[in-house]
Parts: C-alpha cells; sequence; structure tokens
C-alpha cells in the first residue's frame, strides 16, 4: 500500500460514520425522541404519577395520562420488571421502555422525574444486599436521562430532591430511596399468612439519605412538598412490603415531619398494584398527613378476594384497577390547595378529593 494513511482512513470510515449517526432502536431502526427538560421556573399545576409498568404489557395508559396535561411525570417504581443481576439484560429491558411508541409520545410533552422499587432495582423485594446496585442505579438514571455530571450520578443511592417554581410559588418533590441502604425484611411466622413481621431495629434509608432529608426539610423555602417512596408509608394491617415492617424508620420518618413541618406535606407511593388515599394525624402537631397510593400501569390485582383488605387510614374505596394519580395545585389565596384524583385507562376517574389545608 502506497499511502498507509488512505487505507487506515478507509478502515475507520465505517466506524466514524456509525459513530456519527443518531441513536437508533434495534426495534423500529427510529432516532430516539428527546424527553422534555424539568420546568425548574415555572408554577406546577398537574403532577401525574404511577408505578408498575411492564413492558410486555400494553402501554395505553400513556394516552390517558397525557389527556390531563400534566406539567410534570413521576415514576415511583417498578418502571420496568427486571429481576436481574445481568446489567446488559436490564439496559436493554429499560431501552424497550424507552422507545415504545406511546411512551417516546408521552415524554415528548411532559417532563419525567423518578425512583426504583424493588423491580426495577434489579430483586423482588430487594434490600442492601443487592450487589450489583451500584450499576443499576446509573442505567436507571440513563433511563431518566439524568446528566453525567449530576450530583446524584457521584452518590451511593437514588434519593433526589427538585424544586420547581419561582418564590411564593414554590412545589419542592422529594423522592427517597428504600432499597439500597434498606435492612434485611424479617419473615412472618410460619402458617400464619403473614409474609413479613416487624423488624425492630431495621433501616429503610441509611444515616447519610436521612441526614440529607432533615437538611432538605429545613432549609426549604416550598410551600408545598411532595415527598415520594415506591413503598407504602402509612398502611399498617396489609401483609406486603411497607414502612411499617421497620417500624423504628417509619417512626423517625412521622417525627421528622411532625418536627419540622413542611408546608403543604403530601406523600406518594406506589407497588401495590392499587390506589388508595391514606390520612394520618401527627401526634405533636395534630396536623393530617396525607398519602396517595397508585399502582400499577400495566397491571393490577388478578382476583378480587383482597377487595376488603383492612386499613385503618384509608379514606374512600379501594380501587383494583390499573391506573395513575395526579395532583392538582391551585395557587389562588394566600396559601396554595391541593386536589387528588386517580384515573385508569379512557381517562376514567375512581377517586376525587380535595386535601384540607
Amino acid at each position: 500500500m502506497k499511502n498507509p494513511l488512505l487505507f487506515l482512513s478507509f478502515l475507520l470510515l465505517p466506524l466514524i460514520t456509525a459513530y456519527c449517526q443518531p441513536a437508533t432502536t434495534p426495534w423500529d431502526g427510529k432516532p430516539l425522541l428527546r424527553k422534555q427538560k424539568l420546568p425548574l421556573h415555572t408554577p406546577l399545576q398537574t403532577i401525574a404519577f404511577g408505578s408498575c409498568n411492564r413492558v410486555d404489557k400494553d402501554q395505553r395508559m400513556w394516552t390517558a395520562i397525557l389527556q390531563n396535561h400534566p406539567d410534570l411525570w413521576i415514576w415511583l417504581g417498578d418502571n420496568i420488571y427486571a429481576d436481574t443481576d445481568d446489567m446488559q439484560a436490564m439496559k436493554t429491558m429499560y431501552l424497550q421502555q424507552k422507545y415504545t411508541p406511546e411512551y417516546q409520545a408521552f415524554i415528548q410533552k411532559t417532563p419525567v422525574i423518578g425512583i426504583w422499587d424493588d423491580h426495577d432495582y434489579g430483586v423482588n423485594d430487594g434490600d442492601k444486599n443487592y450487589a450489583p446496585k451500584a450499576i443499576s442505579q446509573q442505567l436507571m438514571l440513563d433511563f431518566l436521562d439524568v446528566p453525567a455530571k449530576a450530583a446524584v450520578r457521584q452518590q451511593q443511592g437514588a434519593y433526589q430532591s427538585f424544586t420547581f417554581g419561582p418564590k411564593g410559588q414554590r412545589v419542592k418533590i422529594l423522592l427517597l430511596d428504600g432499597r439500597y441502604f434498606r435492612d434485611e425484611l424479617h419473615p412472618g411466622p410460619p402458617g400464619s399468612g403473614i409474609r413479613y413481621a416487624p423488624n425492630p431495629t431495621g433501616d429503610m434509608l441509611g444515616e447519610a439519605q436521612w441526614q440529607w432529608l432533615e437538611k432538605e426539610l429545613r432549609s426549604s423555602d416550598a410551600q408545598v412538598h411532595i415527598i415520594g417512596c415506591g413503598i407504602q408509608f402509612l398502611a399498617e394491617e396489609q401483609k406486603y412490603e411497607k414502612w411499617a415492617n421497620f417500624p423504628a424508620a417509619r417512626a423517625r420518618l412521622l417525627r421528622l415531619l411532625d418536627q419540622t413541618r413542611p408546608a403543604g406535606a403530601f406523600l406518594i407511593s406506589g407497588d401495590r398494584h392499587i390506589a388508595e388515599l391514606n390520612q394520618y394525624t401527627l401526634p405533636e402537631s395534630g396536623q393530617a398527613l396525607y398519602e396517595l397510593t397508585s399502582s400499577g400501569l400495566t397491571h393490577t390485582w388478578s382476583f378480587g378476594s383482597g377487595a376488603n383488605e383492612p386499613n385503618a387510614y384509608r379514606i374512600g374505596d379501594l380501587i383494583i384497577e390499573r391506573n395513575f394519580g395526579l395532583i392538582y395545585i391551585d395557587w389562588a389565596g394566600d396559601t396554595p390547595t391541593l386536589r387528588v384524583e386517580v384515573r385508569g385507562l379512557e381517562n376514567k376517574r375512581f377517586l376525587n378529593q380535595g386535601i384540607p389545608k
């Protein structure tokens, strides 16, 4: 070869050409559409959220959610179902969800944030002992298009806070990681029908996350505080995963909220494949604390025997339908007011409840 540079260019040309092409999906060859930027300086009026999404089931719910024109979408876990130690398999599943046409159409109009739960963390009912959790965290952040230099990329655990809106109309969203640091569940007594017994000294968040949460609450000037986690905060009687499986951690959280008294505090959760609204009275301040659970987007209970599942904190009905949650914020007046809904396929409404100030 008389000209080695020409020969080298010939060899490298296919690689350079491929690298410069826009990212394409292995499913349909179309370019990946990017999600909306976060509206950090705009007052939020409609927030949608949900959980429990199987990519192998129909994705019609995104069309229904879009009909409500949400300013923000919050994933609350089980965003995919990837119970695996194989990180390439998990990455492929995230890409499959990201390239789903209905979801692509959704993220073109709706900004997205989120946190994980067990099935996208990587193991059913998973805890701090899941070995590839650091890699799994990065894959979830990739799915959410979190910038490479974001602080959450450098820390252990996927917890984050976001503040939206101008002074006087601020919403602070705190997403708690109930997986990365969580202690082990204790099995219930044999033959009792109780899946898990309380772990009386176990923790949910880990000390670094606790310190972060307290700082975020005490330093906030927001008028509304939305605190989200994949696992239910308030319910005590259901036999599955819940904060009540770790009574010391649950008591610590409620005590922290009682002492810091964040304005307009509201809890959101997923995981259960049902929807329900819960109310709890904080003992020190006497203030009502509400939690809306919304799950699942693609599937729910396939049986009716749990329709009367007891829950002393529930307001209204237990909803056993595919669903998503909505929070409406009315900024008129001296303090904002909240109203919540649970809706489903065809945008059918199952719950509509005002939240007292």
